[in-house]
Protein backbone atom coordinates (compact mmCIF):
# COMPACT_ATOMS: atom_id res chain seq x y z
CA UNK A 1 0.00 0.00 0.00
CA UNK A 2 1.51 3.67 -0.79
CA UNK A 3 2.80 5.21 2.15
CA UNK A 4 3.40 8.91 3.58
CA UNK A 5 5.49 10.22 6.21
CA UNK A 6 4.79 12.88 8.34
CA UNK A 7 6.03 15.40 10.94
CA UNK A 8 4.28 17.93 12.77
CA UNK A 9 6.37 20.44 14.06
CA UNK A 10 5.37 22.90 17.18
CA UNK A 11 1.90 24.08 18.37
CA UNK A 12 0.88 21.40 15.58
CA UNK A 13 1.03 18.82 17.84
CA UNK A 14 -1.87 19.83 19.87
CA UNK A 15 -4.11 18.22 17.00
CA UNK A 16 -2.49 15.15 17.38
CA UNK A 17 -3.19 11.65 19.34
CA UNK A 18 -0.38 10.98 22.33
CA UNK A 19 0.95 8.61 20.32
CA UNK A 20 1.77 11.06 17.55
CA UNK A 21 2.84 13.79 19.04
CA UNK A 22 6.85 15.10 18.15
CA UNK A 23 7.34 11.95 16.39
CA UNK A 24 7.25 10.61 12.92
CA UNK A 25 3.98 9.49 11.33
CA UNK A 26 3.60 6.53 9.15
CA UNK A 27 0.35 6.92 6.80
CA UNK A 28 -0.60 4.32 4.51
CA UNK A 29 -3.40 5.67 2.10
CA UNK A 30 -5.50 3.80 -0.53
CA UNK A 31 -6.44 6.39 -3.16
CA UNK A 32 -4.49 9.46 -4.66
CA UNK A 33 -5.16 12.68 -2.32
CA UNK A 34 -3.47 16.09 -1.79
CA UNK A 35 -1.42 16.71 1.11
CA UNK A 36 -3.88 19.17 2.43
CA UNK A 37 -6.61 16.27 2.63
CA UNK A 38 -4.24 13.91 4.24
CA UNK A 39 -3.13 16.47 7.05
CA UNK A 40 -7.09 17.39 8.03
CA UNK A 41 -7.18 12.92 7.79
CA UNK A 42 -4.60 13.40 10.43
CA UNK A 43 -6.55 15.98 12.21
CA UNK A 44 -4.60 19.30 11.99
CA UNK A 45 -6.54 22.01 10.32
CA UNK A 46 -5.47 23.88 7.18
CA UNK A 47 -6.11 27.72 8.99
CA UNK A 48 -3.30 26.50 11.81
CA UNK A 49 -0.59 25.57 8.92
CA UNK A 50 2.13 27.71 7.27
CA UNK A 51 4.35 26.08 5.56
CA UNK A 52 4.27 22.35 4.03
CA UNK A 53 7.72 20.68 2.81
CA UNK A 54 7.73 17.32 0.79
CA UNK A 55 11.02 15.82 0.33
CA UNK A 56 12.55 19.15 1.29
CA UNK A 57 10.79 21.30 -1.17
CA UNK A 58 8.02 24.13 -0.25
CA UNK A 59 4.75 22.89 -1.70
CA UNK A 60 0.80 24.38 -1.63
CA UNK A 61 -2.13 22.41 -0.26
CA UNK A 62 -3.19 20.86 -3.66
CA UNK A 63 0.44 18.60 -4.21
CA UNK A 64 -0.77 15.28 -4.49
CA UNK A 65 0.91 12.82 -1.99
CA UNK A 66 3.30 10.16 -3.55
CA UNK A 67 4.39 7.15 -2.20
CA UNK A 68 7.23 7.49 -0.33
CA UNK A 69 7.20 11.10 0.98
CA UNK A 70 8.67 12.29 3.61
CA UNK A 71 6.19 15.67 4.52
CA UNK A 72 7.17 18.20 7.44
CA UNK A 73 4.02 20.39 8.50
CA UNK A 74 5.08 23.66 10.18
CA UNK A 75 2.73 26.42 12.05
CA UNK A 76 3.51 30.67 11.85
CA UNK A 77 5.46 30.18 15.01
CA UNK A 78 8.36 27.37 13.86
CA UNK A 79 8.73 28.47 10.11
CA UNK A 80 12.18 27.42 8.55
CA UNK A 81 14.33 29.38 6.23
CA UNK A 82 13.75 27.52 2.71
CA UNK A 83 14.73 28.45 -0.84
CA UNK A 84 11.59 29.00 -2.82
CA UNK A 85 8.55 29.00 0.14
CA UNK A 86 5.15 28.77 -1.54
CA UNK A 87 3.07 31.10 0.06
CA UNK A 88 -0.15 29.19 1.30
CA UNK A 89 -2.02 32.16 1.79
CA UNK A 90 -1.65 36.09 0.82
CA UNK A 91 -0.62 37.78 4.46
CA UNK A 92 -3.52 38.97 6.20
CA UNK A 93 -4.19 42.46 4.80
CA UNK A 94 -5.88 44.51 7.21
CA UNK A 95 -5.47 45.44 10.86
CA UNK A 96 -6.70 42.43 12.78
CA UNK A 97 -10.89 41.83 12.33
CA UNK A 98 -12.20 38.60 14.32
CA UNK A 99 -15.96 36.59 14.27
CA UNK A 100 -16.42 34.17 16.76
CA UNK A 101 -18.10 30.76 17.65
CA UNK A 102 -21.10 31.19 20.33
CA UNK A 103 -18.40 29.33 23.01
CA UNK A 104 -16.50 32.51 23.17
CA UNK A 105 -18.96 35.30 24.00
CA UNK A 106 -16.36 36.84 26.66
CA UNK A 107 -13.56 36.78 24.33
CA UNK A 108 -15.40 38.51 22.19
CA UNK A 109 -16.18 41.58 24.40
CA UNK A 110 -12.07 41.75 25.53
CA UNK A 111 -11.28 42.04 21.94
CA UNK A 112 -13.74 44.55 21.43
CA UNK A 113 -12.57 46.41 24.89
CA UNK A 114 -9.13 46.39 22.66
CA UNK A 115 -10.55 48.27 20.23
CA UNK A 116 -11.27 45.09 17.42
CA UNK A 117 -13.87 45.05 14.98
CA UNK A 118 -14.95 41.59 16.64
CA UNK A 119 -18.51 40.09 15.26
CA UNK A 120 -20.12 37.23 17.24
CA UNK A 121 -23.54 35.95 18.00
CA UNK A 122 -24.62 32.94 20.27
CA UNK A 123 -27.05 31.57 16.86
CA UNK A 124 -24.15 31.56 14.52
CA UNK A 125 -24.74 27.96 12.49
CA UNK A 126 -20.89 26.99 11.52
CA UNK A 127 -22.11 27.38 7.62
CA UNK A 128 -22.09 31.08 8.17
CA UNK A 129 -19.27 32.02 10.16
CA UNK A 130 -17.06 29.95 7.76
CA UNK A 131 -18.56 31.80 4.76
CA UNK A 132 -18.44 35.13 6.93
CA UNK A 133 -15.20 34.60 7.72
CA UNK A 134 -14.52 34.29 4.33
CA UNK A 135 -16.77 37.05 2.85
CA UNK A 136 -14.82 39.42 4.90
CA UNK A 137 -12.07 38.23 5.41
CA UNK A 138 -12.11 37.98 9.04
CA UNK A 139 -9.89 35.57 10.72
CA UNK A 140 -12.11 32.60 12.54
CA UNK A 141 -12.02 31.72 16.41
CA UNK A 142 -13.07 28.87 17.82
CA UNK A 143 -13.20 25.61 19.76
CA UNK A 144 -14.20 23.69 16.62
CA UNK A 145 -11.62 21.94 14.78
CA UNK A 146 -14.46 20.53 12.23
CA UNK A 147 -15.32 24.63 11.67
CA UNK A 148 -11.73 25.66 10.69
CA UNK A 149 -11.48 22.52 8.15
CA UNK A 150 -14.13 24.33 6.33
CA UNK A 151 -13.01 24.76 2.83
CA UNK A 152 -13.82 28.36 2.80
CA UNK A 153 -12.01 29.35 5.50
CA UNK A 154 -8.67 31.33 4.83
CA UNK A 155 -7.68 32.76 8.13
CA UNK A 156 -8.50 31.00 11.69
CA UNK A 157 -7.12 29.46 14.81
CA UNK A 158 -8.39 27.33 17.10
CA UNK A 159 -8.33 28.62 21.24
CA UNK A 160 -6.68 26.01 22.94
CA UNK A 161 -6.86 27.79 26.47
CA UNK A 162 -10.09 26.95 28.74
CA UNK A 163 -9.65 30.30 31.12
CA UNK A 164 -11.23 33.84 29.96
CA UNK A 165 -8.32 35.51 30.71
CA UNK A 166 -5.44 33.19 29.02
CA UNK A 167 -7.54 32.83 25.88
CA UNK A 168 -7.51 37.36 25.24
CA UNK A 169 -3.40 36.81 26.08
CA UNK A 170 -3.10 33.32 23.67
CA UNK A 171 -5.09 35.64 20.83
CA UNK A 172 -3.10 38.82 21.85
CA UNK A 173 -0.16 36.67 21.60
CA UNK A 174 0.02 34.92 18.27
CA UNK A 175 -1.94 37.77 16.18
CA UNK A 176 0.91 40.36 17.81
CA UNK A 177 -2.00 42.60 18.60
CA UNK A 178 -0.07 44.24 21.55
CA UNK A 179 0.95 46.90 19.31
CA UNK A 180 -2.13 47.66 18.20
CA UNK A 181 -4.63 47.74 20.90
CA UNK A 182 -7.04 51.02 20.89
CA UNK A 183 -8.78 50.40 24.37
CA UNK A 184 -12.21 51.16 24.79
CA UNK A 185 -12.82 52.56 21.32
CA UNK A 186 -15.67 49.95 20.60
CA UNK A 187 -18.49 48.78 22.19
CA UNK A 188 -18.42 45.35 24.39
CA UNK A 189 -21.98 45.31 24.26
CA UNK A 190 -22.77 45.32 20.59
CA UNK A 191 -19.29 46.35 18.03
CA UNK A 192 -20.02 49.58 16.99
CA UNK A 193 -17.64 52.22 17.93
CA UNK A 194 -17.71 54.65 20.76
CA UNK A 195 -17.11 58.21 20.69
CA UNK A 196 -16.97 61.11 23.72
CA UNK A 197 -20.62 62.41 24.37
CA UNK A 198 -21.40 65.10 26.63
CA UNK A 199 -22.91 64.59 30.34
CA UNK A 200 -26.18 67.02 29.32
CA UNK A 201 -27.19 64.75 26.74
CA UNK A 202 -27.30 61.65 28.79
CA UNK A 203 -27.97 62.65 32.19
CA UNK A 204 -31.39 61.42 31.89
CA UNK A 205 -30.20 57.83 30.90
CA UNK A 206 -27.83 57.59 33.45
CA UNK A 207 -28.38 55.27 37.15
CA UNK A 208 -28.91 57.77 39.97
CA UNK A 209 -25.82 59.60 41.28
CA UNK A 210 -23.81 58.56 38.45
CA UNK A 211 -23.50 62.47 36.76
CA UNK A 212 -22.37 63.66 39.68
CA UNK A 213 -19.73 61.36 40.36
CA UNK A 214 -17.86 61.20 37.11
CA UNK A 215 -17.42 64.00 34.28
CA UNK A 216 -15.92 62.07 31.40
CA UNK A 217 -18.56 59.81 29.20
CA UNK A 218 -19.01 57.62 25.98
CA UNK A 219 -21.74 56.12 23.74
CA UNK A 220 -21.56 53.55 21.40
CA UNK A 221 -23.18 55.09 18.14
CA UNK A 222 -24.68 51.52 17.14
CA UNK A 223 -26.93 50.75 20.19
CA UNK A 224 -26.50 54.04 22.43
CA UNK A 225 -24.86 52.03 24.96
CA UNK A 226 -23.23 54.94 27.57
CA UNK A 227 -19.99 54.41 29.40
CA UNK A 228 -18.49 55.51 32.03
CA UNK A 229 -14.91 55.24 34.04
CA UNK A 230 -16.57 53.61 36.82
CA UNK A 231 -15.63 50.23 38.59
CA UNK A 232 -16.12 47.85 35.57
CA UNK A 233 -14.11 49.95 33.36
CA UNK A 234 -11.29 49.97 36.27
CA UNK A 235 -11.50 46.21 36.21
CA UNK A 236 -11.63 46.22 32.45
CA UNK A 237 -8.50 48.25 32.77
CA UNK A 238 -6.30 45.72 35.21
CA UNK A 239 -6.91 43.04 32.92
CA UNK A 240 -5.80 44.54 29.74
CA UNK A 241 -2.82 45.73 31.86
CA UNK A 242 -2.54 42.28 32.73
CA UNK A 243 -2.73 40.67 29.31
CA UNK A 244 -0.08 43.31 27.81
CA UNK A 245 2.09 42.26 30.10
CA UNK A 246 1.92 38.93 29.85
CA UNK A 247 2.87 39.23 26.28
CA UNK A 248 5.72 41.15 26.70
Amino acid sequence: MPTAYFRFHDSLNFFLPRDQKDRLITHPYDHRGSVKDMIESLGVPHPEIEMIAINGRSVDFNTIVQHGASINVYPASAVPEIRARTILRDPYPTRPAFILDQHLGRLAAYLRMMGFDTLYRNDYHDEELAQVSHDETRILLTRDIGLLKRGVVIYGYYIRETNRHRQLAEITHRYNLKEQVVPFSRCMKCNGLVEPVERDQIADQLPEGTARYYDTFHRCTACGQIYWRGAHYQRMQSLLDEVLKDTE
